[in-house]
């Protein structure tokens, strides 16, 4: 069966869909991207669909459920590349997309997750010194 290659850069995993994607192979991308997030411990996803030209309700769905699922594991998910029929599309279908964040491309992309993570770890070391 055809996968999807995810990549891990640092903290960050990169997937970025170069198909379009069939019911599948979605749902094996999720299924494979949470399982990456808990054994990497990944901070960030970052999700790059310039290559998707149509979207459905259930991409949709899942694109939401790995937002979802890695927020869960503590990542924060960055749909980048996103068409403007994509995201006509999917205001259109009236899904709303909690937890994912968008940006325009990979670059601005990685930038905001790193900024992301760099407040949460700020947060977390302020935490920490206020409590010790």
């Amino acid at each position: 069966m055809e996968r999807i290659p995810i990549l891990r850069m640092g903290h960050y995993l990169l997937v970025t869909i170069q198909v379009e994607l069939y019911d599948r192979l979605a749902l094996s991308l999720e299924t494979d991207l949470v399982q990456m997030v808990n054994k990497t411990s990944a901070k960030g996803v970052l999700i790059d669909i310039s290559a998707v030209a149509i979207v459905d309700s259930f991409m949709g769905r899942i694109i939401g459920n790995i937002a979802s699922m890695s927020k869960i594991l503590d990542a924060q998910t960055v749909v980048v590349g996103m068409q403007p029929a994509v995201a006509i599309t999917l205001v259109e279908l009236g899904l709303s997309l909690p937890n994912v964040f968008t940006a325009l491309d990979v670059q601005k992309g990685m930038d905001l997750l790193a900024s992301m993570i760099d407040v949460e770890q700020e947060d977390f070391d302020d935490y920490e010194d206020n409590n010790s």
